[in-house]
Parts: C-alpha cells; structure tokens; sequence
C-alpha cells in the first residue's frame, strides 16, 4: 500500500494521493511490511517513531515525492522575543512544548565526555538553522566573548542562556544585528526526528529528506546510543541522499538499544572503561547480536554536516553494514564540550563493515575504528582538513584492510592497533604508531560475531605495499611526544589521581603518543616478517632495550610488519623495513585544499617518478593472516582481495603498476578534483 503526506492533508484522511495524512506519523502508525511513504514538500516539525518494521522481501519505504525539499525538525519556530539590549532578546516557552524532556533543562553527559568549563545541555537555539553557542550566564550573552575552542570563532559571539522553570523555559540570546522577530529562529524541542522508540524494527528505507536539529544524548559505546535518525539496534535500514545537520550530538546513529551499558554512580564507576565494554559486549551477545537480527545496515549518499558528537557512530549495531558516498563535514566544531568519542565517523565493532567513497573534511578527526574493527575495509576516501587526524583504529586485532585513500591532513593516522593492510594510499601526513599493552581486547572468528579470544595491543601485524608517502618538508625527524586521544594540547580535567595527575577512564594516566614524521618509521622497533613470524625478547634483550623500547615489548610478544612497492618523495622518510623503498627527493605531488568550499585538488607534476614503480599486484595471499584472528584479508563473503583496478576503476596492469591510488598512463601534469 502507498500512503501520501503533504502539509495541506488531515490525519483523518485517507493517507491517499487525493486524501493524504498531514503527518508523517500518521503514516508511520499504520505502515506495515511492504508498503511506501509518500511525503509531499515541506516542513514536518514532527518526531517519526515507526511503529512497524518491513523484512528483507517487502521493506518499509520512506520517501519524499520529488516536488521540493521534505524538512523533518526537532525543532520549533519562536517569534515572540523582547528586546533586552545589546542585541539581546528573551523570550518564555511553555514546558509542555518539549517532547520526552526539556532539553534546556538536561545536561548533556555520559561515558568519556570530559568535564568542561561549565555545564552544557542538549537545548539549542537556532538562527537560519545554524545554532549558536551555550554560555553559562544572562552576563556572558549581553557581553560574548569568543569561544577558544572554536573552529569558527566569529560563530561563537551569537550565544545564548536558558533558566527553566515549574512551568516554563526563559531563553536569552544574542543574534548579532538581527532581529529574531523578522528572522526564521528555532529552538528544539524533539531529541529525534526518525528514530524508532522500539528496538528491532527491521528493512526500512529513509530516502530523499533534509533532517536537522534535533537533542539526542552523547552517544557512548557503553550506554544506549541515540541519534538524530538512526534504527535503534535492528537490522537492514538504508538511510540514503538524505541532507542530515545540527544534531547535538550524534546525527546517524547504528548502536546500541535501550537498556545497555553501565550509567554512573555518585560520578565515579565502579569497574573500568575496558572491563565494562567487555560486559557490554558479552551482554549484547547473550541477549541475541548475531548477523541474523543486528546489523547490515545500508548509509550512502548522504551529506552530514554539523554534529557534535559525531556523524555517523555506532557500537555492535554497524556491523555487516556498508557506509558508502557520503559527505561528512564540521563535526565537533564548536568544542563546548569534548570527549573521546568523537568523529566523521566512529565505531566501535565494525565487524565486515565497508567504509567506501566518502568524502570527510573539517571534522575533529575523520574516521574512529574503535575495538573489533575486523573484516573492515576502508576504501577510496578523500581526507582532508581534519584537526586531530584522519584516520584513528584504537585496540583491534584486524585483519583491517585500507587501501585506494587520499589522507591528506597534517596527521593522517593515529595507529593503537594492529593487523592492519594499507595498499594503494596516498599520505601526506605523520603516523602515530603505539602499543597498549594495558587493554585487553576481542578477536572474533571469521565473519561472526562469536568470539574467538582475547589479547592486549603489542603493534604490529601490519602490511603495507604500494602506498605514497609525501613528506612535509620539515627537518626535524624526530618523534615528537603528543597527547593520547587529542590534538595538542591535553586539557585539565577534573578526573584525578591522588596524584593530581589527569586520567581517563580506561586509559593509563601516563599515556601518551609520539607523532612521527611521514612515512613508515614509527615501525622500526617492529620485526620484519621476512624474518620473524613471532618474537619474544628475553630478559638480555630487554636489558638491551631503551626505555621508550621497553614500554613497548617488556613482557610481551612482538608483532612482525612487512612492507614494500612504497614511494617516498619530499623527504619522506621509509624506514628500516624498506630500505631499498623508491625514494625521491622531489615532491612530485601537489595538493591544494580549500575547506570553504569542501574541495581538494591533487596535482601530480611527474608521473614518471610513480609509474611502474612496483611490481606487485596486492592480493589476499600476499596480505596473509593476522596472526590472533587467523584470519585472511578478505571480502565478507570470503572472496579474495585482488587490488587491480584504481581508485577510479581503471583497470591496472598484471605486471608493474602504478603505488598510490591513480594507475597513471599519461605523461605531463595530471589534476583530480574532488
């Protein structure tokens, strides 16, 4: 059955072209398996809460008509402001506006969200549907001052402050020289605007909305995962071409459901981070995560913009799930708070997951592979402008395979893992490359969510054949010591030992990274895996050792890497596992980013520095098995990697190809623009 909406319709109408609903809800009570959602252009200020889902056959289609844009809000237009001054107005909400909470009135708060300069809520006020800034005073609105942590400072002048009270909220807040009553302004009042309040609804389409402001709660792995849409722990959504901003938190959310995790007692746990994430997941494995009921989700061809938290995040619930030709960009740009669950994209267990063809710019990290990251693929992505780094897996075991990428900020990848395959890369930034013996991780069996085992991090296992490396030109080669989790510098938190050192739940309080420069010798301490298949020191050997050695391999076996096909240019440096690598001192490669217009240009002055600089095609049996999963990398349905075709599809050659993502037949300047 087909059911219309459109904003002239009754809800006590028909649902049909001629009658249709006035209330995508409406349509939303009644659609069952099989049917299509037909939505008229408009604004629906409206909470969309299936009440059924579809199966694999006959899914529930959500769509919009095609006659103009289709706005689903979380919040509400507010024309009635008084002048206070200092282009400061005021206006009183009746509470009973709100729906399941006063955003106004609940702090926004969770696992490893750091404490901050003063308390922020999940309320916002909206001018042209942008939001402005929290501040903790009527003061600080009548008198802003720029907000440090801003990304886009001149944003954070236009602020506001809300007092709530028995029966009604006041909001101050200051739009420059504009006048509120002329202007579209907005505050929120829906945590969501198309999220199930059920768990398990299976096999529905979201196709073709603008979805914006709307207050979920920080989203972490530990706790139940909201987001601005999202299918709330089900199986087989696809959420496509949708234009989905300003959430407060999350804007795509694939975790976990109602009722899991761990909640804070007194504002001190009573077990560690790590030790609840393993609860977590084994909960969620006796209660039924398994490829049949979770999972398998479809994102693509989104843009997702200005989020806080993260774009797209997701724990257990991505796995099996393909995020594909999405644009992601300004996440976590206002900083008002900051945590360590932020990025364009962050999941925790991406089990088979495919992260393919996006572009993510101008977030505060690109993509975040947190735990279990096993059977992913990350693939022909362009990243560029982010401000702590591009890529970041954090304890896994893979086999993760990364290969046909563009990273192209000043930071490319955070490594606190191993077992991963990087073929075909494009890095024009610096490496972090650490263990973390103190975390002890799951591995599963192949293409399951069962686990197969536990270890702690050692590093290693990694691969990486064909890639480019270009250097940043600096001098200076040695590793330089930043912080664990973010980009200089570690704020102060008021988490503390008794030592009065800062600490973060589950992370030793004397961590921290060595950013080194581009290239691969971040892995020199590592074995060769021509040599070794698996190392273990003895005590004369650690005596050897220095002390940045020894809190690497002290007690614990070592991870062999292997590398080769790599080209070095503008002094990149290679490292020992390579040292007959193609070195250059030229720079060959150009890259030109303009964030304001979401572009990069990539220009490659001398092909003939790259062309036919390898004679290996990458393959599963070159890449092997990780050694704790012993497992292939490989395709989710088993099928062998074979990397002979580019980042465009252009078919390489079976003998010398071309490192790097583009296979280059052409000789002269050749630009891509993406």
């Amino acid at each position: 059955m087909e059911f219309h909406v459109s904003i002239e319709g009754n809800d006590q109408a028909k649902g049909t072209a001629d009658l249709p609903f006035r209330t995508i809800s409406r349509a939303a009570a009644l659609a069952m398996a099989g049917d299509t959602v037909v939505v008229h252009a408009g604004v629906y200020r409206e909470w969309v809460n299936p009440a059924n889902g579809g199966t694999e056959e006959h899914r529930i289609v959500y769509k919009s008509a095609g006659d103009g844009e289709v706005v689903i809000t979380g919040a509400e237009r507010i024309s009635d402001w008084k002048a206070e001054g200092d282009n400061v107005w005021s206006t009183e909400v009746p509470n009973s506006i709100f729906s399941v909470r006063n955003p106004y009135e609940v702090e926004l708060s969770g696992d490893w969200l750091f404490d901050g300069a003063f308390p922020v809520h999940l309320g916002d006020v909206y001018l042209d549907h942008k939001s402005l800034y929290e501040c903790d005073s009527v003061d600080k609105v009548h008198k802003p001052e720029v907000w440090s942590e801003a990304i886009y400072p001149e944003d954070s002048l236009l602020t506001w402050y809300a007092e709530v009270g028995s029966s009604t909220t006041k909001i101050w807040a200051n739009f420059g020289e504009k006048d509120p009553r002329k202007e579209n302004v907005e505050i929120n009042v829906r945590p969501y605007c198309f999220w199930p309040e059920k768990p398990g609804l299976n096999y529905i389409t979201v196709s073709g909305f603008t979805l914006r402001q709307a207050s979920p709660q920080w989203a972490p792995p530990t706790d139940y995962q909201e987001g601005l849409i999202g299918p709330h722990w089900s199986k087989g959504w696809i959420i496509e071409n949708n234009l989905i901003s300003e959430s407060k938190s999350v804007g795509i959310c694939l975790g976990t459901e109602i009722g899991t995790g761990h909640t804070k007692i007194s504002d001190k746990h009573s077990k560690g981070g790590t030790q609840r994430e393993q609860e977590v997941i084994l909960r969620a494995l006796r209660a039924g995560w398994h490829k049949d009921s979770v999972g398998s989700h479809i994102v693509r061809g989104n843009v997702i913009h200005d989020c806080e938290q993260a774009g797209i995040v997701g724990h257990m619930g991505a796995a099996f799930s393909s995020i594909y030709q999405n644009r992601i960009y300004n996440i976590h740009h206002k900083k008002l708070r900051h945590g360590a669950e932020v990025g364009g994209i962050k999941l925790h267990a991406s089990l088979d997951t495919q992260i393919n063809e996006n572009i993510i710019y101008s977030c505060y990290r690109g993509v975040w592979l947190d735990w279990q990251a096993q059977g992913t693929r990350i693939s022909r992505n362009v990243f560029f402008d982010n401000l702590s780094e591009d890529f970041f897996v954090e304890v896994c075991h893979g086999p993760y395979m990364v290969d046909h990428n563009l990273f192209l900020s000043p930071m490319n990848f955070r490594n606190m893992a191993q077992g991963g395959a990087f073929a075909h890369n494009l890095f024009a930034g610096r490496f972090v490359v650490r263990s973390e013996i103190t975390r002890i991780t799951p591995y599963h069996f192949p293409h399951e969510t069962a686990m197969a085992g536990y270890s702690n991090i050692t590093g290693g296992d990694d691969r990486y054949y064909n890639n480019i490396f270009l250097g940043d030109n600096d001098a200076n080669k040695e590793p330089v010591p930043i912080t664990f989790f973010e980009h200089l510098p570690l704020k102060p938190r008021d988490e503390s030992g008794d030592d009065g050192k800062t600490v973060m739940d589950g992370v030793p309080d004397d961590s921290i990274c060595y950013l080194h420069p581009v290239g691969l010798g971040g892995y020199d301490k590592h074995p060769d895996a021509k040599d070794k298949k698996w190392w273990e020191l003895t005590k004369e050997e650690i005596a050897e050792l220095g002390d940045a050695a020894k809190d690497i391999f002290i007690g614990n076996a070592v991870l062999p890497v292997a590398m080769g096909g790599n080209v070095y240019l503008n002094n990149a440096v290679p490292g020992t596992h390579e040292p007959n690598g193609n070195i250059y001192e030229q720079k060959g490669i150009n890259v030109e980013i303009n964030p304001a217009q979401g572009k990069v240009q990539v220009q490659i002055n001398e092909p003939k520095l790259l062309r036919e600089a390898s004679s290996m095609v990458v393959t599963t049996d070159l890449l092997g098995k990780t050694y704790h999963a012993d497992m292939k990398f490989e395709q989710p349905d088993s099928n062998p990697y074979r990397f002979d075709s580019d980042f465009f599809g252009t078919k390489r050659p079976d003998g010398d190809v071309t490192p790097g993502p583009f296979e280059l037949t052409k000789d002269g300047t050749i630009e891509f623009v993406f």
